[in-house]
């Protein structure tokens, strides 16, 4: 059992943005590729391109006809490695992961799960929540690995651990000696915060506000994506920064850095697997969890 290659031919089309090189790529010749498309137009009554300055765009039509033929390149790839790898046996896991669980100990876990399992192959893949939620909807990931929760009807979640948001300072900070930090000392103080799309600044935003006070009257020096960034910045003492307590655990057993708790502020939040509600090996994410928990 084949892909239909009408399918492949329109999501190579919207990769390529070119009848010709789609073709080329496929080894089908442009009229082979134009054919396909007119088959598909033809199939749902719709028009799936139109040309805006000598550029091919999705109509809305074509955006959703598209989306459908990702799940189903997915499902057919996921189904093909499946029967390859056995009823018993899954060889290779599609596991999606937030930045701030790819500097703690989640990566080392699946390392660890993928150690213990010979042969099994795992790709992490790195988005926002909402890519992650995306890629699952379209089953390119078997399962997500997140900090917070996605709340979709399609989509199941599965508590791994809790976790707290905390002041990150530098040893040498004048605050390091501290048990706690105020509300008022973070005020005063120079930020470096992840970006305002991340689980990390929506949970410290949604506390600030419940106290009276915007993030946007703070003094933010900098946004940063990445956390090992971050954490390099505050280690070289530019700033302090809100983070996760478990994105900064190597760094807190090795006293690189200090996490202090927020007097009278819980920032506390879950870690969830989420995955597909027709997804049927939840077992591998009970496994992934005794490994965690050991760890």
């Amino acid at each position: 059992m084949l892909l239909d290659t009408k399918i492949l031919s329109l999501l190579k089309v919207v990769e390529t943005g070119n009848y010709t090189l789609a073709g080329r790529e496929l080894n089908l010749t442009q009229p082979a590729i134009s054919q396909h498309i007119h088959a598909l137009e033809k199939e749902f009554n719709i028009r799936i391109f139109e040309r805006v300055d000598k550029k091919l765009l999705l109509t809305r039509e074509g955006e959703i006809l598209v989306r459908y033929c990702r799940r189903m390149q997915a499902l057919y790839s996921n189904l093909s490695r499946d029967l390859q790898s056995g009823a018993d046996r899954i060889l290779s896991l599609n596991i999606g992961i937030t930045h701030t669980m790819e500097s703690n100990l989640i990566s080392e876990s699946l390392a660890k799960y993928a150690s213990t399992h010979k042969g099994v192959t795992i790709t992490l893949i790195t988005d926002t929540l909402t890519g992650l939620r995306e890629r699952l909807k379209h089953y390119e990931l078997d399962f997500a690995i997140i900090d917070g929760k996605i709340n979709d009807n399609g989509l199941s979640n599965m508590l791994l651990d809790t976790d707290q948001l905390m002041l990150i300072v530098s040893p040498e900070h004048p605050y390091a000696g501290r048990e706690y930090v105020t509300i008022d000392d973070i005020r005063a103080e120079d930020l470096i915060l992840r970006l305002p799309n991340s689980g990390t600044r929506d949970l410290f935003r949604a506390s600030m506000e419940s106290r009276g006070i915007h993030v946007d009257e703070m003094n933010v020096l900098l946004e940063v994506e990445n956390i090992a960034t971050i954490k390099d910045l505050i280690r070289h003492g530019y700033g302090a920064s809100v983070l996760a307590r478990s994105a900064c655990m190597d760094e807190l057993r090795k006293k690189k850095l200090i996490a202090l708790p927020f007097e009278n502020l819980d920032m506390v939040r879950e870690i969830n697997f989420v995955y597909s509600k027709d997804y049927t090996n939840t077992q591998i994410l009970e496994e992934i969890a005794q490994i965690y928990n050991e760890m």
